[in-house]
């Protein structure tokens, strides 16, 4: 019997369309524009000037603290300014603007097709190069990669897992990557388990890529110290909580840590990216990036330089189909719905998906009929009818008792209510002022 986490969990359609196409090289665009907040945790610091010349690979933002991540150049030629753009949220934040002039690499990175299995440096070294190769989680979260793998003082792991389930709907470039780049990614698993000194690793991989699945074992055949993990198909499975449950059977408290059952969960994009930085002294200067959607002529997957406008990688999928109601910033469980097709990819950006009318049309929302649904759904065995209510009405102390920050804001909620009530809304806007109140309490101790 197949794993799978233990609460909750639906199942949408899976509409992977694009999971038969190859990883193409997108074009390189006539302007990057690189935001300098691309992770959780402080902006990195410009360390560069209008009119500097940069390569593909330079260094053009310097981490501001331990929770922040490093910004590289994803392309060459001259930085004509440095100003605020309005990213997917919808605010402004601090960018580089570069005009690109050819496509001339740092000289240290290794651009060969040559796959490297040797590693001399420690566990600590290898941290340091994730760091300064500015590599984050590339699961959606962004999460600076180094952070993750050192645990607070008292902790340890036990065990590394990779998260490849890319459960969200549309969504399928890591799926690519298993097939393309699967003895990378083992290379890059055994790099992780050096670094966070663990003797086991697993990679869980959902039982719709059964392709991935066989090519997957057939390589780790060569590393006994890395299993593959067939897992039934169940959204949300790729949160990395309910993967712990699904693999290893161990539950986080609230407001736990992975590490704290001695877990630590990264995404298979990642793990191809820690290869690229410490075998091949590239830092995250590019991207899988998913493109699809019912009515798309071509739906692809695309490796992007970041920095490039969204319109651009549209455009080469066929275009924006004319029944197109809604872009979609990553998955349409978890992603943003954005406007303007002119914002800059990110690290963080997963894919991008076209919604017909007929699916993006919103039914208005009518009285709950208290069935409970959104409660059976709940992966966190959280009462979102009551998370919502309480959000609805500003109560945010009640809301911190009923554990709101525990919401992962994975739709399922949403998804299930006959009602159409705006659950998720209301409950996103509820962690986001509960969160507020909870880091000024701390910040006054």
């Amino acid at each position: 019997m197949l794993k799978t986490f233990r609460k909750g969990g639906i199942h949408p359609p899976e509409n992977k369309l694009s999971a038969g196409n190859k990883i193409e090289n997108a074009d390189l665009p006539n302007q990057a524009v690189v935001l300098l907040s691309q992770h959780i945790g402080a902006p990195a610091l410009p360390v560069v000037k209008k009119g500097d010349q940069v390569k593909t690979g330079t260094l053009i933002g310097q981490a501001s603290g331990f929770v922040s991540a490093n910004i590289h150049s994803p392309v060459s030629g001259t930085v004509i300014k440095i100003d605020t753009v309005t990213d997917v949220s919808g605010y402004k934040k601090e960018a580089v603007f570069i005009d690109v002039q050819g496509d001339e690499w740092e000289q240290a990175i290794d651009r060969s097709e040559t796959i490297s299995d040797t590693c001399n440096l420690s566990g600590k070294e290898i941290i340091e190069k994730i760091k300064s190769c500015g590599i984050v989680g590339l699961g959606g979260a962004t999460f600076p990669t180094h952070v993750k793998l050192s645990p607070p003082p008292g902790m340890k792991a036990t065990i590394l897992l990779i998260n490849a389930v890319e459960c969200e709907p549309y969504l399928t470039a890591d799926h690519r990557l298993l097939l393309e780049k699967g003895k990378e990614i083992l290379i890059g698993t055994k790099l992780l388990m050096k670094a966070t000194n663990v003797d086991r690793a697993v990679i869980g991989i959902e039982n719709n890529k059964a392709d991935a699945i066989d090519h997957l074992k057939k390589l780790a055949a060569d590393y006994p110290s890395i299993e593959i993990c067939p897992l039934k198909v169940k959204y949300p499975q790729g949160s990395e909580k309910q993967l712990i449950d699904a693999i290893i059977k161990k539950q986080i408290l609230s407001g736990g840590l992975p590490v704290s059952v001695g877990a630590i969960v990264q995404n298979a994009g990642t793990v191809f990216a820690v290869y690229e930085a410490v075998q091949k002294n590239k830092p995250l200067i590019e991207r899988i990036v998913t493109v699809t959607g019912d009515s798309v002529t071509q739906p692809s997957n695309f490796r992007v330089r970041i920095g490039t406008p969204v319109n651009e990688i549209i455009k080469a999928s066929g275009g924006i189909p004319e029944n197109t109601a809604k872009i979609i910033f990553g998955g349409p469980m978890m992603g943003k719905a954005f406007s303007d097709t002119g914002i800059p990819v990110t690290k963080g950006c997963s894919g991008i998906v076209m919604i017909d009318r007929q699916k993006a049309f919103r039914k208005s929302p009518k009285p709950c009929i208290r069935c409970g649904k959104c409660i059976g759904v709940c992966p966190m065995g959280l009462e979102p009818v009551s998370l919502m209510n309480v959000s609805e009405f500003s109560l945010w102390e009640k809301a911190e008792e009923l554990h709101i920050m525990d919401c992962i804001e994975c739709g399922s909620c949403s998804y299930t209510c006959p009602s159409y009530r705006p659950l998720l809304d209301l409950i996103r806007l509820g962690k986001n002022r509960t969160g507020n109140i909870i880091r000024n309490r701390v910040v006054k101790k």
